[in-house]
């Protein structure tokens, strides 16, 4: 294994009815009002916007509203958050929701301690240095966001989807009841699975270093999210697929599958935020559209692992059937392989390729992935 250091300062309280401790936990912690970030009206349809509320206004808790965020979190909604949070001197952010609620949440706490342009952050121009606390009570498990310092914002005027990462951003507190994800519709149940799958296959092929240790516990998180998912789109009530879901999607990011790994990037997630930027589709269509054809084009440099994920996923033993099957069981539980699926033309592709490669020069990897490479990786997508 290679050196390593693993740090995650994130409270997780976990279980059924959990989300109405969330006003005596803010109460023990010193915080007096914080900034509400939610959706639209999913919260409030599923009922635990009341209870939040319930359990704010129980422990004296004031809250500021930011309502609105979308499924692809947007610069301009989040500068309304950050403005809104500076005017109420808020003490706190409290996003209530999924990973783009969390992710927005988290920037918003970041713009609410500096005056810097918050974009700049985004392109690496300015450096992280403070941010509110954060606490979270999640509602759809996917991005992991709940229990890692990473967030993600679209700007929707240049088309640029771009991450952040510090450990300013880690949550101070998340809190997790499996059943309030029993609402979340099949299709977003699927793209959940793939999110899930692929922050921990990243590492897993593109790896130098591949210690057995972290490859089983890749390995055992990719089945259990394969099977559990498999039970929730059939039977969306089970508790306990849902709740071990959900453990399993956190534990994919927040930095345990990568320590002791050596190398590894996160060139899916790369081409998958140019789509997402520029189409606003769902992340984990993007995803699903791009891995197994970022998989066909990367088979050669890392068969071992390759080889390994065929047998121990499928129980097959070549990689083009292993790579077949993982394909078939996106197409199952209903996500897009293909960019014809989603409604892009294969003329589109150099438009992408830009916009994959400029988050490329960010990511200062553009030597590795060129825009002859990622024009070749797109057209296996086709």
């Amino acid at each position: 294994m290679e050196n390593f250091e693993f740090y995650v300062p994130t409270k997780i309280v976990f279980g059924k009815k959990t989300e109405e401790k969330i006003g005596e936990i803010l109460k023990k912690d010193g915080i007096k009002k914080v900034l509400l970030v939610y959706g639209r009206e999913a919260i409030k349809k599923i009922g635990v916007y009341d209870r939040v509320v319930n359990s704010l206004k129980g422990a004296g808790i004031e809250f500021v509203e930011h309502s609105g965020v979308k499924p692809n979190p947007v610069l301009s909604h989040t500068r309304e958050g950050i403005k809104k949070a500076k005017e109420h001197q808020v003490s706190a952010v409290l996003a209530v929701g999924g990973g783009s609620v969390i992710d927005e949440g988290k920037v918003i706490a970041i713009g609410a301690k500096t005056e810097k342009d918050i974009w700049k952050f985004f392109k690496r121009e300015e450096v992280i240095e403070d941010a509110l606390p954060i606490y979270t009570i999640l509602t759809l498990a996917a991005t992991g966001s709940e229990m890692n310092g990473f967030a993600v914002i679209t700007n929707e005027e240049t088309k640029e989807k771009l991450n952040i990462s510090s450990v300013y951003i880690f949550p101070r507190v998340s809190i997790l009841n499996p059943e309030l994800t029993y609402t979340v519709s099949p299709q977003y149940q699927a793209y959940a699975a793939v999110d899930a799958i692929a922050h921990i296959i990243e590492f897993y092929f593109t790896c130098k270093v591949c210690p057995n240790l972290q490859n089983r516990i890749a390995e055992s998180l990719i089945k259990n999210i394969i099977e559990t998912t498999e039970i929730i789109l059939k039977e969306p009530n089970n508790y306990q697929a849902r709740a071990e879901f959900m453990w399993a999607a956190t534990l994919a990011l927040n930095g345990l599958t990568r320590t002791g790994v050596g190398g590894g990037l996160f060139p899916n997630h790369m081409i998958a935020h140019a789509l997402g930027g520029i189409y606003d589709l769902p992340h984990g269509a993007c995803l699903s559209i791009v891995i197994p054809a970022w998989m066909d084009w990367y088979k050669d440099k890392n068969r071992v692992q390759f080889e390994r994920f065929a047998k121990e996923i499928f129980g097959v033993s070549t990689v083009d059937k292993g790579i077949e099957m993982f394909k078939n069981w996106f197409s199952k539980i209903g996500a897009p392989v293909s960019l014809k699926e989603v409604n892009i033309e294969e003329s589109e592709i150099p438009t992408i390729v830009e916009n994959a490669y400029n988050i490329a020069k960010i990511w200062k990897i553009e030597n590795i992935y060129t825009k002859e490479i990622l024009e070749d990786i797109l057209k296996r997508a086709v």
